[in-house]
């Protein structure tokens, strides 16, 4: 894979890495902004999740209504 920047990106990333950097390397760099995005990626997802779950434990037990593992799958299709 191969990932090309030039100017200010360059500067920046160039700025992270060598002996005054956090980085031995421009790869150890890109790695870690990767893990960082795929953390923060599951991160949202989990509370975009752990979000529908409050909303459906705080609505009343009258708002249930039993459905159908079809049902289930039918609704999430759309």
């Amino acid at each position: 894979m191969t990932v090309r920047l030039s100017g200010a990106l360059a500067e920046f990333v160039a700025t992270n890495v060598g002996e005054d950097g956090a980085y031995e390397n421009v790869s150890e760099y890109i790695r870690d902004l990767i893990r960082c995005d795929k953390e923060r990626a599951e991160r949202e997802a989990f509370d975009r999740s752990k979000a529908e779950l409050n909303r459906a434990f705080a609505a009343p037990e009258d708002s249930y209504k039993p459905l159908t593992a079809a049902e289930v799958i039918a609704r999430n299709r759309t």
